[in-house]
């Protein structure tokens, strides 16, 4: 199959949208599939339309051509009007299938979609209107109270509508993210008021928009669910400090055991919340979902992921080794699933 594989792009998960697609080039590849790396934004200049999708091909090679873009992206951003780097459509076009290794803002959120789904381009994951709901904490925390998926309290804030006192019926500790950030970039625990105001400042120069919900004490978890079905759950628990951007990118940073070491009980219910989070968002194809548990084996959803990572470190691809799935198996298998989309 003639794929591209679609990694890099704008957003503050640029990094590690690429050690994704090389991942994921790399083990479509080990398949046999015609796998090329193209950098969402940065597009590539040269493509020899002849051969575009060549039996021979060095994807460090190209994962290095998009680095080399990484210091100059903001400038980028400002010069330019059209996110599309060169080629890109084109070569999209020609593929039979765009696996998305993007993360994170114009790329997980539903606009790189829409824009397929009108070029009819097919594309992994779900589709634009539950990657918008998904990527949108704000909008997932309603979504979830609705179907009955348990959430901390909690509320949205506008910067236009900024108040440095904290809403009725929350007190401190509490979290404070931006609504729309992955990896817990932008995501603060705040114990007082001096630590708030300076996380709402700190969220605030992310986006225009914030999440502040109440602390939960207790152990993360994440499940993913793949064609409607759940899979192993996976336990985190960082050596230090929480389960942050840093944390969750260093080898060794934390420690993570799938399958959780869990009763049955807590297992089933964890998956079965993953899937009504799931189908509460209107998800298909794939997604991943996570969890804080409180001692008292008290469940609350934190949020879905809809292109979840794809690194040495991820976590789907520690649970698909649970079930006797490699990684190159893996990514063929989100095709697949994929594809049904569009039967």
């Amino acid at each position: 199959m003639r794929i591209v594989v679609l990694a890099g792009g704008t957003s503050t998960e640029r990094d590690v949208s690429i050690v994704s697609g090389v991942g994921i080039c790399n083990g479509l590849r080990a398949k046999g599939h015609k796998a090329v790396l193209i950098d969402v934004f940065c597009g590539i200049n040269q493509v020899n339309w002849e051969d575009p999708f060549p039996e021979e091909y060095d994807v460090e090679t190209a994962a290095d051509y998009i680095r080399s873009f990484n210091k100059d992206i903001e400038m980028l951003k400002k010069e330019r009007r059209e996110f599309f780097g060169p080629n890109v459509l084109e070569l999209c076009k020609k593929a039979e299938f765009v696996f998305l290794g993007l993360h994170g803002a114009n790329g997980e959120d539903g606009r790189v979609q829409a824009a397929f789904d009108l070029m009819g381009i097919k594309y992994t994951g779900t589709g634009y209107l539950s990657s918008a709901m998904a990527m949108d904490k704000g909008v997932t925390k309603w979504m979830f109270q609705m179907y009955d998926v348990p959430v901390p309290g909690g509320t949205t804030m506008k910067r236009q509508e900024r108040k440095d006192q904290l809403e009725e019926g929350l007190s401190f500790p509490v979290v404070v993210k931006t609504c729309c950030g992955g990896s817990s970039i932008g995501v603060y625990i705040v114990h007082d008021q001096k630590e708030y105001t300076e996380a709402l400042d700190a969220a605030f120069s992310y986006e225009e928009e914030v999440v502040i919900e109440e602390y939960i004490q207790g152990t993360e978890y994440t499940v993913a669910v793949v064609d409607g079905v759940a899979y192993p759950v996976v336990q985190i628990v960082p050596c230090e400090g929480f389960y942050d951007y840093e944390n969750k990118y260093k080898p060794g940073a934390v420690k993570e055991t799938c399958p959780a070491p869990i009763s049955e009980e807590l297992t089933r219910r964890l998956q079965e919340n993953a899937v009504k989070g799931y189908r509460a968002l209107g998800l298909e194809s794939y997604a991943r979902l996570d969890f804080i548990v409180t001692e008292d084996e008290k469940i609350y959803c934190l949020e879905a992921n809809t292109l979840p990572g794809m690194t040495p470190t991820s976590l789907i691809p520690q649970e698909a080794a649970v079930l006797g799935m490699d990684y190159p198996t893996l990514c063929e298998e989100l095709i697949r699933v994929s594809e049904k989309k569009y039967q």
